[in-house]
């Protein structure tokens, strides 16, 4: 029997806020990628791993806020927990091989395709791996070209945030990027929710696992609670929020000089000129022929 499925059970007000936490986190993890860059040494390793733990909460809190609209009206849904936070676990670390990858060799040509590519399909993952966890009196099916055409989605869209994040451009070049990463999350989310249908067993026996909202309370408190810290990170790093490296940059503009160096020039000609020996001038008398 197929299932009659629900994604938006709660109206608009699921998407909404799923999509603002994967903008959220998407921002904290974005800046930390750009602070990562503006520095060196044994800061930029903690920099890039907060940006991923950031980019992987964000992703897997939108995730569960929008399955919280999602039911199948002939059979009650429950959850796994062991995949459930394995799911948080592996979105974490696949968008860290990403950032990191991007955050040591730049946001462009290769480095930032293949960064792109791993963290487009850490948020597949961990979409995919938090859908294994459902258990209800049925079967999970997918349509193969939405769910390729959502990873795809991922991918580009993840690529874009962090090219975007890249360009060190300031407070709201970023903030444009996150955007996109929370574009780039909720698209392949509904993209997958829509390759999705439901084989209904038929049968009375339940269900094992919890339900939805046994995992809002971990939801709300774990993920959110390190959001909020990063948040205040952000905050208080100046130098983060406006994407200004801690030292000076000299000019590299051709024949603009990096200081004012026109005194010291002026200086020289004048001691070139005091070292030179005297012209003598010509004689005006004139020849005898």
């Amino acid at each position: 029997m197929q299932g009659t499925v629900d994604g938006f059970s709660y109206g608009l007000v699921t998407p909404v806020v799923g999509y603002l936490m994967a903008c959220l986190g998407g921002a904290l993890g974005l800046r930390c990628t750009t602070r990562s860059m503006l520095v060196g040494g044994s800061w930029r390793p903690g920099w890039l791993a907060l940006g991923s733990a950031a980019i992987g909460s964000g992703i897997w809190t939108m995730h569960f806020i929008a399955m919280m609209g999602f039911q199948v009206d002939q059979a009650p849904i429950h959850y796994d927990k062991p995949l459930t936070y394995a799911s948080l676990a592996i979105a974490i670390v696949m968008v860290g091989v990403g950032i990191f990858i991007v955050g040591y060799r730049g946001a462009r040509g290769t480095a930032l395709f293949t960064g792109g590519t791993v963290t487009g399909l850490g948020i597949a993952s961990m979409h995919y791996l938090g859908m294994a966890g459902i258990q209800l009196d049925g079967k999970l099916e997918y349509n193969t070209l939405t769910v390729a055409a959502s990873v795809l989605i991922a991918m580009a869209a993840a690529t874009a945030a962090l090219w975007a994040a890249g360009q060190v451009r300031g407070f709201w070049w970023s903030v444009g990027a996150s955007l996109v990463m929370g574009l780039a999350v909720s698209g392949m989310h509904y993209t997958g929710m829509a390759a999705l249908s439901v084989h209904l067993h038929g049968t009375a026996d339940p269900a094992s696992g919890d339900a939805p909202a046994a995992l809002l309370a971990p939801m709300l408190i774990g993920p959110l609670a390190f959001l909020c810290l990063a948040a205040v990170v952000v905050i208080f790093d100046p130098l983060m929020v406006m994407g200004k490296p801690d030292w000076p940059r000299p000019e590299n503009k051709p024949g603009v000089p990096a200081h004012a160096p026109a005194p010291h020039h002026q200086s020289r000609r004048v001691t070139l000129r005091s070292r030179r020996s005297p012209v003598r001038p010509r004689s005006r008398t004139p020849q005898n022929r």
